[in-house]
């Protein structure tokens, strides 16, 4: 075999258990969280999405939930990546469909060009330079019906539009913004959401099983079991920025990731923020057992020249043994790859963080650790935005090997926002930006 071949067969060998070598390895020579150099991680293959029409794609799952595609293809499907067991072969999920923002006297509107897109779990295969869609579930309510992508509840989502962001679109409670997946052993997935935001439980043809929530969001009229067994505070969600990593530790249990801290005690604190928080779930009991604060680095740190803090982002949680997680934070345009512990000293759910009438609140600190908040203590891993050929918008990452990682990229269903994403005709204007699976092969320390 030759080394070329032998590289490549390395990295689809998956690591069932235990820390990968080399991330073991950052531990001992890291020290601190911005000691551990990029210069050895490297790009070693990357495979591109074809191009498959998305009516095509959903009318093939769900027959006539789609009348118009607005000459959209398939794509969206990098919100999370996770290992199928095969060599190559990959769960992956895609969002909530495509969307985007036009102004309207001067008020950003949120389109959705195919309202009656289903949000799938999508089974890819990595060969060659191409990533083929081998099989798709599309995620249904308990009578059967397509879950589609669109928002809840009037009084707490964006206001859905027509892609020309002219026509008001009804809102659906059975609507999820699909985000993080992992597999269980009895073979259902678990989901996380950003409307809710929300736990969901899948079964392995699709269906929802569950969907638990916030306490308080009094979520009516789905057509599927909601039960309010989240803590009442992740009601201060910041739009769109719900759930989005989705981890699964050895013994079972669930940790997810809010992408951005919560609006407390109002818009511009979340905003102004680098302090978000993990929640750990445990199937069995159906409960949330732990909560523990994590703090981004600065932005411009996370993406030299940006200044903006609300662009940091947790997109990605991957458990790489025992309690112990790798943590993506990024904008759009650079990631950075984080390893913590979730030891038990770390839980603060409960406490005076989850009451909202707590001032200043959590995400007010400007130094939770000196304030006596157990904040996550952290590792860099690597820094993606220092390694030639990683995309923008990296939202899934997986463990391949003990060296290897593989990425995927959201790139939006080819959407822009404005009123040039569609042409005179109605039909999409394509960003050009494709759906690709890239791996990464960390550096080494010894």
């Amino acid at each position: 075999m030759s080394p070329h071949a032998a590289g490549l067969r390395r990295v689809h060998r998956t690591v069932a258990t235990g820390l990968p070598l080399a991330l073991a390895a950052v531990l001992v020579a890291a020290g601190t969280a911005a000691a551990a150099p990029s210069g050895d991680a490297r790009v070693i293959r990357t495979a591109t999405l074809g191009e498959i029409p998305l009516g095509a794609f959903s009318n093939a799952l769900l027959p006539g939930g789609v009348a118009d595609d607005h000459g959209i293809k398939l794509g969206g499907i990098g919100s999370d990546i996770y290992p199928a067991g095969r060599e190559g072969e990959y769960w992956t999920v895609t969002d909530r469909g495509p969307n985007g923002q036009i102004k309207v006297d001067g008020k950003k509107r949120r389109t959705f060009p195919v309202p009656g897109f289903d949000p799938a779990i999508v089974k890819i295969r990595v060969s060659g330079d191409t990533v083929k869609v081998i099989h798709a579930i599309p995620l249904t309510t308990s009578s059967g019906k397509a879950v589609t992508g669109l928002p809840d509840q009037r009084s707490r989502d964006e206001a859905p539009y027509t892609y020309d962001a002219r026509t008001p679109l009804s809102y659906d409670p059975n609507g999820l913004d699909t985000e993080g997946i992992v597999r269980a052993g009895d073979g259902s997935f678990w989901l996380v959401d950003e409307y809710g935001p929300s736990l969901v439980h899948v079964s392995a043809r699709g269906r929802v099983l569950a969907r638990y929530v916030p306490e308080g969001l009094g979520l009516t009229g789905a057509d599927y079991p909601v039960v309010e067994a989240l803590p009442s505070i992740l009601l201060h969600r910041k739009i769109n920025r719900g759930f989005e990593g989705l981890a699964q530790l050895p013994g079972g249990d669930l940790v997810m990731a809010l992408q951005s801290p919560l609006s407390l005690p109002d818009a511009d604190a979340g905003d102004a923020s680098r302090t978000t928080r993990l929640l750990r779930f445990s199937p069995r009991e159906k409960a949330v057992t732990a909560e523990y604060a994590y703090r981004f680095d600065p932005v411009d740190v996370v993406d030299p020249g940006e200044d903006d803090t609300s662009e940091l982002k947790i997109s990605s949680v991957v458990a790489v043994g025992g309690d112990r997680l790798l943590v993506e934070e990024r904008t759009d345009k650079a990631a950075r790859l984080q390893l913590v512990s979730l030891g038990r000293t770390s839980d603060i759910l409960g406490g005076p963080w989850d009451d909202d009438t707590t001032a200043p609140s959590l995400e007010q600190l400007d130094d939770p650790a000196a304030q006596g908040v157990p904040v996550l203590a952290k590792r860099l891993v690597v820094d993606l935005g220092k390694v030639a050929g990683v995309p923008g918008k990296i939202e899934g990452i997986a463990r391949v090997d003990h060296d290897t990682l593989a990425l995927i990229n959201d790139n939006d269903f080819g959407m822009t926002d404005g009123t040039g994403a569609f042409d005179a005709q109605g039909r999409l204007v394509d960003s050009g930006i494709r759906t690709t699976v890239t791996y990464v092969r960390l550096p080494k320390h010894r």
